[in-house]
Parts: C-alpha cells; structure tokens; sequence
C-alpha cells in the first residue's frame, strides 16, 4: 500500500522499551529514491533534540495507531553516533552508523536495499541483522575512528523529503505545478510517486509524476525537469488524496504515460535464478 508523507509526520516511534519520540522528516537518496532514514525528535529524554533511526529497524508498522515499532532500544538511541541533522550524510559516517546497529550496506545491489527488494529480507529472524556482504567490511566498533575508502559510484546524497515539498515541476514546454506530497511503498520504502498541484494553469488539479519519470532534478534550484509536454500531464488520470491508490489506477497512469510499472521489474528481479 503507499503511504502518504503528510500522513507520516507525527507518527510514534516506539522502541523495545518505551517511546523515542516523533517522527520530523525522513531522508532519502538521490539514486534509488528510497527512504533510509526517519528524523525523531526524541522530546526531552535524551541531549540530543533529533537522531536518525533506519527504516532497517521498523517491523510491523501499526498504521492504524500511527506507530513505528524498532528492534532498538533506547539506550542504544541514546549512545549512538551523533550526526549534525541538518547537514547532508556522508557514506563514511553511514558506516559508522550502520555498523554501530549491526545493520547491512544496503548500497552494492541491484534491488533497492542492496541485492533485495524488501528490507526485512536482511533479517536474520532473531532480532538481529547480517553483516554487510555487498562492498564495504562493516567497520569494528572498537575502533574510535572509520577509514573506509568509498568507491565513487557508491557516492550518493541523502535529501529531505520534506524539503522536497514546494519545488517546482516543469515539463519540456512549461512549469506544471508545485510537488505538494509525497507517496511512499509501505513494504519497500521506496518513493513510488511525487504528488503534483497543477497549479495556475489548470487549478485543484493533481496528478502522479515518479522519479522515474523525471529528466533533472536541479537541488539548488528547488526544481525537477520532466520529459513531457503539459497536455500529457493535463490528461493523466486525476489523484484524488482521499482514496488509497489500487494497483489498477497505478497501471492506467503508467499506461497513460506509455511506461512500464516498477513492480513488473521488480517481479524479475525476485524471480529465483535457474539451477544447473
């Protein structure tokens, strides 16, 4: 099912023994558009006002409460690296990050975590996760330091998905509107669609654009570049934010659009390889 951002900021975060706090932002990357980490503002209880908690800890979502439950502690919350918020997050401190919680790289695959599709695949089922096997050694936590050497093709950026609200949408001969929203995967947490207000030249009028979809996407500028004509998103099947998306309308706006659906690949994708 997917998810809409609006609806996620507030949510509980809840670990094994007690609240962490509210849910601020999420950040994604660049490449695969994919969430990685929440932003919690963990109230008073801990020195540091916001800390990073991986979508690699959330099992079993309680959408109906409004609550993530981790497979973290508070005390590990509270000892873990600390990473200035509002700067972007270098791949070395991820390691830190990810090798203090025992999580995998998801980076190094072809799936969107890692070789996999679905984060909970790196489960090992007891609670804990595997160590990284895709292109990094996880770092050993008795060094006071991480020196990992990343290759460039691995070099990425974290956004802000709430920053990511308010830039502006332009197609080939024209803006189209304001991206007001976004859709998020609740299995995979991948970004599936941004929701765009059309704006001026067609008022309460929304449509579906995915990243997939998009030409440029110009950070500095707070504007994305599609490679569509304004009469094409004009005609696009209407979103309506009050009724939950079937997988039928997500195949009329792919049709629409003459694209082929992200779950058609990754069906392949998770296909098992031939024996022998």
């Amino acid at each position: 099912m997917l998810r809409s951002m609006n609806d996620l900021e507030e949510y509980a975060i809840h670990a094994t023994d007690g609240e962490i706090g509210r849910l601020q932002d999420f950040t994604f990357d660049d490449k695969a558009w994919v969430v990685r980490y929440f932003v919690v503002d963990v109230g008073s209880w801990s020195a540091s006002r916001k800390v990073l908690i991986s979508t690699l800890s959330i099992h079993h979502s309680d959408w109906s409460e409004k609550t993530f439950p981790v497979s973290i502690t508070r005390k590990q919350v509270e000892d873990s690296p600390a990473f200035d918020i509002q700067t972007p997050l270098s791949r070395k401190q991820e390691v830190e990050y990810l090798g203090y919680y025992n999580y995998p790289y998801y980076w190094g695959g072809t799936g969107l975590w890692g070789g996999e599709t679905y984060p909970d695949r790196f489960s090992t089922g007891s609670g804990g996760f595997e160590a990284a096997p895709f292109i990094l050694n996880a770092p050993s936590r008795d060094r006071e330091d991480v020196d990992v050497e990343v290759p460039s093709h691995l070099q990425h950026d974290l956004r802000s998905g709430i920053t990511l609200k308010g830039n502006d949408v332009v197609a080939a001969d024209g803006d189209i509107g304001k991206i007001t929203d976004l859709l998020i995967d609740e299995e995979t947490w991948a970004i599936r669609y941004l929701v765009v207000e059309t704006g001026d030249w067609w008022p309460g009028h929304q449509v579906l654009i995915a990243p997939q979809w998009i030409d440029e996407v110009y950070w500095t500028d707070s504007s994305i570049r599609i490679g569509m004509a304004r009469w094409q998103v004009k005609d696009a099947p209407h979103y309506d934010p009050m009724v939950n998306i079937q997988r039928q309308n997500e195949m009329e706006t792919h049709q629409h659009y003459g694209r082929i659906g992200y779950w058609v690949d990754e069906v392949e994708r998770d296909k098992p390889l031939p024996i022998g």
